[in-house]
């Protein structure tokens, strides 16, 4: 299993790649979506896994029901048992040792924190969310908590790239109408949409001076899961938490 792990003054970040894990083709190995068609138990067996191998308590991850949208919950613990995940595309939090995850293959994971604040958000933003807000819509509902954007780390996970993403022209125009920082075009000469530069586009626009980019493009690593690829795949997860005060040395 290779995490990309990093952390900031008490803030972790982390990224999966798809290996390690106990799901079968065309899921192998390390699938962390629970909707695509796995064998829940390897599902759970990964997650479980994952959360070990990051310090994190399994039981204390907060998984999204992601509808490429707006809406962000924030939240104070996992989903009760039994009650159905809500249809949002961010999470935010202010308690220590929770853990945001966002799934992927192909969007773009973005992960935020204001670790003075005590603050943390997780975002999914595809092409729909990036032209519907959702990034803004995170680092607002983070602000409205007491976080300032200008103490916010921020890091974007394993994505499509804009030399991949190719879409018609009409789409290209539509998206840069609302992100024009997305406006590409691929290696091969086609009209194409770049969702991290319009992802960090709004991040700087919300006054987030520090961001990470993953120089990943998922399309183009087999060590990564990707939609546009290969269709039937599995997903990727990033998360992101806060040490616990007792966990410092």
């Amino acid at each position: 299993m290779t995490l990309g792990q990093h952390s900031e003054s008490g803030a972790h970040f982390a990224f999966t790649d798809r290996w390690g894990g106990v799901s079968a083709v065309p899921y192998e190995e390390l699938n962390l979506g629970g909707a695509v068609g796995d064998d829940p138990a390897a599902v759970r067996a990964n997650r479980d896994g994952t959360a070990r191998e990051l310090g994190i308590d399994p039981d204390l991850v907060v998984w999204m029901n992601q509808v490429h949208g707006r809406d962000v919950a924030v939240v104070d613990g996992p989903w009760g048992a039994g009650q159905p995940v809500p249809a949002v595309d961010a999470v935010v939090t202010t308690r220590r040792g929770l853990a945001l995850a966002v799934l992927t293959a192909d969007c773009t994971p973005v992960l935020l924190a204001d670790p003075v604040a005590g603050i943390v958000g997780a975002a999914h933003a595809g092409r729909p969310g990036l032209v519907a807000g959702v990034v803004p819509a995170a680092v607002e509902a983070m602000v409205a908590l007491g976080a300032d954007p200008g103490r916010m780390v921020a890091r974007t996970g394993p994505a499509v790239c804009g030399r991949c993403y190719e879409v018609p022209a009409e789409m290209r125009e539509a998206v840069a109408e609302v992100a024009p920082a997305a406006w590409a075009e691929t290696s091969w000469g086609t009209p194409a949409v770049d969702v991290v530069a319009g992802v960090h586009a709004q991040l700087a626009e919300a006054g987030v001076a520090s961001v990470h980019r993953s120089p990943v493009c998922t399309l183009e690593s087999r060590d990564h899961f990707s939609y546009r690829r290969d269709r039937v795949t599995g997903r990727l997860a990033g998360y992101v938490w806060l040490e616990r005060i007792d966990d410092r040395p």
